[in-house]
């Protein structure tokens, strides 16, 4: 076997994580999420269990990858006791990454092309009643979404040819650096307008009121569901960076600090939109149509409304497609440690591939609009897979791997976390006892509530 490819820097491995974890549920989600629970305290709560939660089991992916040195099938298969059959969970979690791809390119080709219509004028001097007919119009279009789709697993592909370093490693850094840009841009630019102060104290200042009116059991459940999902832990999306590190630092350390960037990213989110609906009156809690419908109404009654609105879905392209080559780089590792292929053929085979799978989605808004299971469509049965089973169960497995003397156990997990410098993992018996029996009970609250 050729030599593991690796990251060039700590700070390459850093950012491609947290570009993986950082996506449409940051820039997307959060912030409606936020508004129709009431906006503070939801947000505390979202950062309690993000700690709680999100950071324990990022630290087991991460360790998997790191200990078993390969992705997530044959790492497992390294680690796990003899005659175990943990590694089954690498074939459902890279049918898994597929699944998130078949619709999550569909999405974030949607980013690429309002980034596109904002900057080339297609918004400016329109009427408000008008602006929704241009997402109705993208959508019912199977030639356009098609286009967009394309652009993106095309271009994620590849920006991956070229490697880890030359390609996912520097073509992250740039993107993030650029993300991190344009959201103090236009959070400063999002402060100064008339009545961001009453959108800002929403958004930060908790209030028992706004929740319970919210129904406080749904803002409590709702923060815990945001923070799970968040860093996109389950299917061995974040496990394949772990198996490209060095053992110079903590894995604590360095998931706080994916955390950290994650966390920032969707608060800033949040520091653009409200100071914004608030100032044009617009309803914070307008759901997911909040990013395609609402905001672009108003920008295009702001002064320079289609610069911001370029900014802003230029933001939005970069945190998306951040996590595209992310968990694209997943898919290839797979196939080229699993099948023995070189990183060429893989990259060829999966972009064929996951462009076909992913038209299913694209179709589903037009030609296939009328096909349901359970009342949902293509984009909704796939995002259900995903994220109201795969997830939870996949994180639930890692947790039982790391945890259990079943699998690889807590002695082993616990050293390869806090192997290198930095921030240990204690070993007391309240943080075994919580990893190993709390845990897994809220974990099953949020695939319960997620199946219900």
């Amino acid at each position: 076997m050729s030599k593991r490819e690796s990251f060039g820097s700590r700070l390459g491995f850093l950012l491609v994580s947290a570009g993986c974890a950082i996506g449409i549920g940051n820039v997307w989600r959060f912030p409606y999420v936020t508004g129709q629970n009431g906006g503070g305290l939801f947000v505390l709560l979202y950062i309690f269990f993000l700690i709680i939660m999100g950071v324990p089991v990022l630290t087991m992916e991460l360790a998997v990858g790191r200990g078993g040195r390969n992705s997530t099938y044959r790492a497992i298969k390294t680690l796990e006791p003899e005659g175990s059959k943990w590694h089954i969970h690498g074939i459902v979690g890279m049918i898994g990454n597929y699944i998130l791809m078949m619709f999550y390119t569909t999405v974030s080709g949607w980013m690429i092309a309002y980034f596109f219509k904002f900057a080339t004028g297609t918004f400016s001097g329109m009427d408000t009643g008008a602006v929704d007919s241009v997402f109705d119009k993208l959508l019912s279009s199977p030639g356009e979404l098609t286009l967009w789709m394309g652009i993106t697993v095309v271009g994620g592909f590849l920006v991956l040819s070229l490697g880890i370093q030359n390609g996912l490693e520097r073509v992250s850094k740039v993107m993030m650096a650029a993300l991190m840009v344009l959201i103090i841009v236009l959070a400063v630019h999002s402060f100064t307008l008339q009545g961001a102060g009453e959108g800002l104290s929403f958004y930060l200042v908790p209030s028992l009121e706004r929740a319970r009116e919210a129904g406080l059991t749904n803002v409590i459940t709702g923060a815990m569901n945001q923070a799970f999902f968040t860093l996109s832990v389950g299917i061995g999306s974040m496990e394949i960076f772990g198996s490209y590190i060095s053992k110079d630092h903590t894995l604590l350390g360095e998931s706080l600090r994916i955390c950290g960037l994650d966390t920032l990213v969707a608060i800033c989110s949040g520091l653009i939109i409200f100071p914004a609906c608030f100032s044009y009156g617009v309803q914070p809690d307008a759901g997911p149509q909040l990013i395609f419908m609402t905001l672009p109404k108003v920008f295009i009654n702001m002064p320079g409304g289609r610069i911001w609105g370029t900014m802003f879905f230029l933001f939005m392209t970069f945190a998306s497609f951040s996590t595209v080559i992310a968990v694209f780089e997943n898919l290839l590792s797979n196939c080229v440690d699993n099948f023995g292929w070189n990183r060429r053929k893989a990259v060829i085979i999966n972009m064929i591939f996951v462009f076909g799978a992913s038209l299913p989605c694209v179709l589903g808004f037009n030609i296939l609009s009328n096909f349901t299971i359970a009342g949902k469509g293509v984009l909704d049965v796939e995002d259900f897979v995903v994220s109201n089973l795969l997830l939870p169960v996949g994180s639930l497995v890692f947790l039982l791997f790391c945890v259990t003397r079943l699998g690889w156990g807590y002695d082993n997990y616990l050293s390869e976390v806090n192997a290198g410098e930095g921030l240990k993992m204690t070993s007391n018996k309240y943080v075994r006892a919580y990893l190993r029996y709390v845990l897994p009970i809220l974990i099953l609250i949020i695939l319960i509530r997620g199946l219900i």
